[in-house]
């Protein structure tokens, strides 16, 4: 099933707006900070014993991901019970159209038989 463009666009744009917003989260920019100097660390020298260095900075940039994915999908969760509760709120425009109504309540009789 194709999704209109429409909301498409207004998913990506929505998409867009939650990943601008985490990029200025304060845990996170801490997060990225400490990335960005245990990785400026690593390369300071050339020195085999920087080896400890190289591994600080893989788990901070694991770590800083792991927490940009968990806000991302917490974020997501809520947008799409914010969605679906938006969604139940309206009727659907089938239900509008008395003509699909009727047709809707007589698969509905048919079916108890």
């Amino acid at each position: 099933m194709e999704l209109p463009s429409w909301f498409q666009s207004a998913i990506q744009e929505r998409l867009e707006h939650v990943v601008a917003r985490i990029e200025r989260h304060p845990e996170l920019r801490k997060l990225r900070a400490e990335e960005s100097s245990a990785f400026e660390a690593m390369f300071s020298g050339t020195d085999r014993t920087k080896l400890p260095g190289f591994i600080d900075w893989e788990d901070k940039h694991h770590y800083k991901r792991g927490v940009e994915n968990e806000h991302l999908y917490i974020k997501g969760l809520r947008d799409g019970v914010q969605l679906a509760i938006t969604l139940l709120d309206y009727p659907i425009a089938i239900f509008d159209n008395p003509k699909t109504m009727a047709r809707s309540e007589k698969r509905d009789t048919d079916s108890e038989l």
